[in-house]
């Protein structure tokens, strides 16, 4: 999406899951910040300051999080991220969101990004 994100992950080995989500939103912003090419139109994205005086905020300060306790709830989760960019009429149909999961899912064949599957 333009200004969130959908993510379904597992609970990790170590650790725990708010220590990834913070490992993941550091990466990411050391990467953008190294970057120094222009943005495709997917990136070319408006970010709000909170106030004049502070730096432009890419990541919100909390993420918030859903536990998903049943193989029921998973594809539930991953039926309304795939469809989330058709409600907001961003693309007609799932397979053209470049960040979607759903072509890895209905043809194994990854997008933009790898796809570990959940099963």
């Amino acid at each position: 999406m333009p200004e969130h994100v959908h993510l379904l992950v597992s609970k990790p080995r170590r650790g725990a899951p708010s220590i990834v989500i913070q490992v993941l939103k550091q990466r990411v912003s050391r990467k953008l910040r190294r970057r120094r090419r222009v943005p495709s139109a997917q990136l070319r994205l408006h970010f709000e300051k909170e106030d004049d005086a502070l730096p432009v905020r890419f990541w919100q300060r909390r993420f918030y999080d859903f536990n998903v306790w049943s193989p029921q709830k998973k594809v539930e989760k991953l039926h309304y991220m795939q469809m989330n960019p058709l409600k907001r009429k961003l693309m007609g149909h799932p397979k053209d969101w470049p960040w979607s999961s759903f072509s890895f899912y209905s043809k194994q064949t990854h997008g933009l990004i790898r796809i570990d599957p959940v099963h």
